[in-house]
C-alpha cells in the first residue's frame, strides 16, 4: 500500500473526528434552549485570533438606577472598566426597537428605518408593529449592516439571544446561531447558554453575542421608576451580570463585557391629551403608541392644516412639519415617522383619538417612555464596559447611544462602511488608545 494511501485514511479519519467534536459541542451547547443554527462558514484563521465582544441590553434601565438601587456587579464592572455616570442618550424617540437596531447599526432611527416600535411605510403601504412576529422577521424592513451581519459577511462568528433584528434575514444574512424571542426563557439559562457558545471549538465559536433581559422595563412601566419591584428588578438583572461575569473569567478568553439599555424610565404624567380635540385627523391614518403618535397624512393640505391647528394648541406637545424637526432628534429624513410630527414636551401620554381605546381609555402606567431626552432627561440609558480592551476606571460624559457601533467593531477589527456613529467620541476607553 502507498505512503498517499495511509494519509488518505488519516485525513479522512482527522475529518470524522472534527465533524464529531463540533457535534458533541453543538449538542452541548443545545442543551439549555431552542437554538437555531444557522450553516454559516466556520471562523477563519484570522477572525480566530480575534478578541470577543458580549454585548448585554438591560431593557429601560435608567442611568442612575445602579447608583440609586446599589447595583454592585455593575458599579464593580466601571471600577474595573467604562462607564457613563451620567448616563447614554438613546436616539429619539427613546423606545425598544429604534434603539436597540441603532446600538448595533451605529444608525439613527429615521436611517435605519425602525423609527418607532410601531409604524406604517407610506411608500410600501404596509406597517411594522413589534408584536407581529411576520414583521419582525422580514428583513426587508430593516436598513443598515448590525453588527452580526458585518461580522458573518467578514468571516467571524456572532450569536444573538435575543435583540431586536435578529429574527430576521438581512442583506442575506444571519447569525450563526440565534433564538426566536421567547420572555418565558429562564433568566439564568440565558447566561449558561452565553457561556456554552463561548466553549465551542474556536472554528464555531462566536466572536460577537447579544443577551438581552426585559425585567427593568417591565417593572417600571408597571410599577413607577421609584417602586420596590423595580428594585428588586434591578437587584435580579445585576445578579445575572454577576453570573455573567464569573462565568466569562472562568472562560480565560479575550472577552470585552458591554451593558447598556435602550432607554432609561420616567415617572408619567396619569393624564391624557387628544390631538382631534384640536384638529380634524379624518384624512390620516394614525401608527405608534401613547407617546409616539404618527400622523401619516393623505394630502399635502391635511399635513398643513394640522400643523397649523395643533402649534400652540397645548403645552403637552411641541408639533413639526417633519423636514423642519429640530436637528437633535434626527428625525426628519423619513416618511416613515409622518407628517406632522408631535413631539411630547414631558411625561405624559397622547393619542390622536379618544376613542381609539387600549383597553381602558384612561388607564396609565404609572412608568413610561419614549420622549425626547433633551426635554426628559431620565429617558438616559446606562453603558458599562470592561475587558482586555477598555481602560480601568474611565468615567465619559454622556454620549449618543450610535457610537457603541463604531466601538464594537474597533475591538473586533472590522471593516465598517459610514455610519452616523464616530469610533473618536469613545476611543479614549480604549487600551490602545494613541494617548496611552
Amino acid at each position: 500500500m502507498s505512503l498517499n494511501y495511509f494519509v488518505g485514511i488519516v485525513r479522512r479519519a482527522q475529518a470524522v473526528l472534527l465533524a464529531l467534536v463540533f457535534a458533541a459541542a453543538f449538542c452541548a451547547a443545545q442543551a439549555t434552549g431552542p437554538v437555531i443554527e444557522v450553516p454559516n462558514p466556520p471562523n477563519t484563521a484570522a477572525q480566530q485570533t480575534k478578541h470577543y465582544v458580549v454585548l448585554v441590553s438591560l431593557d429601560g434601565f435608567r442611568y442612575d438606577y445602579a447608583r440609586k438601587y446599589n447595583a454592585q456587579n455593575l458599579l464593580a464592572l466601571a471600577a474595573r472598566g467604562a462607564s457613563a455616570p451620567g448616563g447614554m442618550i438613546p436616539s429619539y424617540p427613546s423606545v425598544t426597537f429604534p434603539n436597540h437596531y441603532t446600538i448595533v447599526t451605529g444608525l439613527y432611527p429615521e436611517h435605519h428605518g425602525i423609527v418607532a416600535n410601531t409604524f406604517s411605510d407610506p411608500a410600501r403601504k404596509d406597517s411594522y408593529t413589534y408584536t407581529d412576529p411576520n414583521a419582525v422577521r422580514d428583513g426587508s424592513w430593516y436598513g443598515g449592516t448590525p453588527l452580526w451581519v458585518l461580522a458573518e459577511k467578514q468571516g467571524m462568528r456572532a450569536a444573538c439571544l435575543f435583540w431586536p433584528g435578529s429574527e430576521a434575514e438581512i442583506q442575506g444574512k444571519r447569525p450563526s446561531y440565534y433564538l426566536h424571542y421567547d420572555g418565558s426563557f429562564p433568566d439564568e439559562k440565558r447566561v449558561d447558554r452565553v457561556l456554552a457558545w463561548l466553549r465551542l471549538p474556536p472554528e464555531l465559536r462566536p466572536h460577537f453575542i447579544t443577551l438581552y433581559y426585559v425585567n427593568v422595563d417591565y417593572a417600571g412601566h408597571k410599577h413607577s421608576p421609584d417602586s420596590p419591584e423595580v428594585a428588586e428588578a434591578v437587584a435580579h438583572v445585576d445578579t445575572m451580570i454577576g453570573r455573567l461575569a464569573t462565568g466569562l473569567a472562568s472562560l480565560h478568553l479575550p472577552v470585552d463585557l458591554m451593558v447598556v439599555s435602550d432607554h432609561g424610565e420616567a415617572a408619567a404624567q396619569k393624564e391624557w391629551t387628544y390631538l382631534d380635540k384640536f384638529t380634524d385627523l379624518t384624512h390620516f391614518q394614525v401608527a405608534g403608541n401613547v407617546v409616539t403618535t404618527l400622523l401619516y397624512p393623505d394630502s399635502e393640505a391635511a399635513a398643513e392644516k394640522a400643523y397649523e391647528d395643533l402649534r400652540g394648541a397645548s403645552d403637552k406637545f411641541q408639533v413639526y412639519r417633519r423636514a423642519n424637526t429640530p436637528a437633535h432628534l434626527h428625525y426628519d429624513a423619513n416618511p416613515r415617522s409622518g407628517d406632522p410630527i408631535v413631539v411630547a414636551t414631558g411625561p405624559s401620554y397622547i393619542r390622536a383619538h379618544e376613542a381609539l381605546s387600549f383597553g381602558d381609555p384612561h388607564n396609565t402606567d404609572p412608568g413610561q417612555h419614549g420622549y425626547d431626552p433633551s426635554l426628559v432627561p431620565d429617558m438616559k440609558a446606562i453603558f458599562f464596559a470592561a475587558g482586555p480592551d477598555i481602560r480601568a476606571g474611565v468615567a465619559v460624559e454622556p454620549f449618543e447611544n450610535v457610537n457603541i457601533y463604531p466601538l464594537i467593531t474597533a475591538i473586533l477589527g472590522l471593516r465598517a462602511g459610514s455610519v452616523d456613529g464616530r469610533l473618536s467620541v469613545l476611543r479614549g476607553i480604549l487600551v490602545n488608545h494613541p494617548r496611552n
